[in-house]
């Protein structure tokens, strides 16, 4: 298989089933979306601004933001983190307009996704955005004066595209679309260039071949990813995706990283949660590590020589890494580690964690926690953790398998003291929070994937089952389902695809990644409820791949930061005034 930065652009077709531009007059459907979008994301842009100041009037006290009070308001403080989240989806759907219209791809599917996306998403910042399947938002909970509703209906680019943006006859144009259309790939054009669209159809193609045939089965069994698949992975630079060259990666744009994991979540998301492990560790490793541990551990991770897992959560602390208690001493020129871990993705056969640890139990909350890059020698089912000092059992799972969950104790365990990343103790939370971006990116892009992955099962089974004389995917209500999945996943995409890019462009963008991870689980779930709905009673057996992607969906909104630790994130860094 050939590697990633070899794409031959030749041999690859685009990936889109969107149609070329029709040369014929638009469809009556059609409004001028894009304008409108434009317009309306001015007048929302000042509803944020106005929301944010009344929220942090509610949560501030003498000036500055009181925790206590933040708490208190949490439904105002993560309402405003999914306004934020709407109105930047808003903003980049005009955009996604704009790029398709410069490269000349945007025709009337493109335009239908962006009408109908804009449509909703205005309709609901007015009358309620769902936080959760049982929480809507409305704006009456962020404060605001009554005059501002009078302001927003007045806005006749925000009335318009509330009206008549998400209509029967949109929806039902998209989905003679949809019928129309090839049954691979997106719906619509993604907005990548040339090189990404082809090393999408490369990790399209491999997918398609080696791992959709297989994932259900695998996930039935509960069976490690073959070997084999990871070795097909390393050999075409997965795991150095983002690497440096200089430490033998491929040193691609963490958009490449979006569209390869993407590809990889679609096809099964354990496939596309191994680069996850490769990617963490090596951000640690080249933002908090040294020289010597930069050129021990990259060039390995990168080969797929050696595979990494992140071992930070503990049984009592979930998101609160403050109490974290695993205590590392320092003993001559080893660190000797005990303690409990849980939660831990794939550490039979990985060869390095990186362990997030207590050195200095005098230092309160994070101040004392450090990490360490500590080897081991890859394990089996029988014998899973073959290390002195070192035990655990599996934890069995719903979804997200064919890398394991374990929870593991350590009793003097050991780590040479040269592994503690960057060689100083008490810099754990900080390195870790420096990898938290492209974690948040990366997990986005996954849960596009698994969006995407619902949608192309729900449709075909939409398109091949018969019901009172003809296909389901023909009555309305199924086919609104599948064209609102689409439209979803298209916006999850372009947010996630703006984040990575203002990570390349190095800016800072945790606020951006916070956002497409949120809204991008939320949609992935969305779409694999809906694609089970349309199976019916099918989709609740476990034959059907449909009941994997349900459970493989449920996961997004929890690890990598839960929903609503997300939004307190996203919220505080807002009520902050972005600092």
């Amino acid at each position: 298989m050939d590697s990633l930065l070899h794409c031959t652009l030749l041999e690859n077709r685009p990936m889109s089933a969107s149609p070329a531009p029709a040369a014929s007059a638009a469809p009556a459907t059609l409004i001028d979306a894009v304008e409108l979008g434009r317009t309306a994301t001015a007048r929302l842009e000042r509803l944020l601004a106005e929301a944010t100041s009344t929220v942090r009037a509610k949560v501030s006290e003498g000036g500055r933001i009181s925790s206590s009070l933040l708490e208190r308001e949490q439904r105002a403080s993560h309402g405003l983190a999914w306004l934020a989240t709407y109105v930047f989806s808003v903003r980049e759907l005009v955009h996604y307009a704009d790029r398709l219209a410069e490269m000349g791809k945007f025709g009337d599917t493109e335009q239908l996704i962006v009408q109908i996306g804009l449509g909703e998403y205005i309709a609901q910042i007015l009358g309620g955005i769902p936080m959760s399947q049982g929480e809507l938002l409305r704006l009456t909970d962020l404060y605001l004066d009554p005059e501002v509703f009078d302001d927003l209906w007045a806005d006749e680019a925000v009335k318009t595209l509330a009206r008549d943006g998400n209509t029967a006859a949109s929806r039902a144009a998209l989905a003679d679309i949809i019928r129309e259309a090839h049954p691979g790939g997106t719906i619509g054009e993604a907005g990548l260039d040339e090189t990404m669209e082809a090393m999408r159809e490369q990790m399209y193609r491999f997918v398609e071949a080696e791992v959709a045939p297989h994932a259900h089965e695998w996930h039935l069994k509960n069976e490690y990813i073959p070997l084999e698949i990871i070795a097909q992975l390393s050999e075409m630079g997965v795991f150095g995706l983002t690497i440096p060259e200089d430490f033998g990666g491929l040193g691609l744009p963490k958009e490449a990283m979006c569209v390869v994991t993407e590809e990889l979540s679609r096809g099964y998301i354990g496939v596309g949660s191994l680069g996850t492990r490769s990617e963490i560790a090596a951000e640690l490793i080249l933002a908090g590590g040294t020289d010597a541990q930069k050129a021990l551990f990259l060039p390995r991770i990168a080969a797929g020589e050696i595979l990494p897992t992140a071992v930070f959560t503990e049984p009592n602390t979930g998101s609160d890494l403050a109490s974290l208690r695993t205590r590392a001493v320092k003993e001559g020129d080893v660190y000797t580690v005990s303690g409990n871990k849980t939660w831990i993705t794939h550490p039979v056969r990985a060869d390095i964690m990186t362990l997030l640890v207590r050195t200095n139990p005098a230092e309160p909350g994070y101040k004392g926690l450090s990490i360490l890059l500590a080897e081991k020698p890859r394990g089996t089912d029988a014998d899973p953790f073959p290390a002195e000092g070192m035990s655990g059992g599996e934890i069995e799972v719903l979804g997200y398998r064919g890398m394991k969950e374990y929870e593991i104790a350590f009793d003097g365990f050991e780590v040479p003291a040269a592994n503690l990343l960057g060689e100083k103790e008490g810099q754990g939370f900080k390195q870790l929070m420096a990898t938290f971006e492209s974690a948040r990116i990366q997990t986005a892009a996954r849960a596009v994937g698994v969006a995407q992955a619902a949608m192309e099962v729900g449709r075909k089974y939409a398109e091949e089952r018969i019901q009172f004389g003809k296909a389901l995917i023909n009555f309305p209500r199924v086919a609104d389902k599948i064209v609102m999945m689409a439209v979803e996943t298209m916006i999850a995409r372009q947010i996630t695809y703006f984040a990575a890019r203002a990570k390349d462009e190095g800016r800072r963008t945790d606020l951006e990644a916070g956002m497409a991870k949120l809204l991008g689980a939320r949609v992935a779930w969305a779409a694999a409820d809906n694609a089970l709905q349309i199976h019916g009673g099918n989709g609740f057996a476990l034959e059907y791949p449909v009941s994997r992607i349900l459970c493989d969906a449920r996961i997004l909104n929890i690890f990598e930061g839960a929903a609503e630790i997300q939004a307190q994130v996203i919220a505080r860094r807002l009520l902050d005034g972005g600092n």
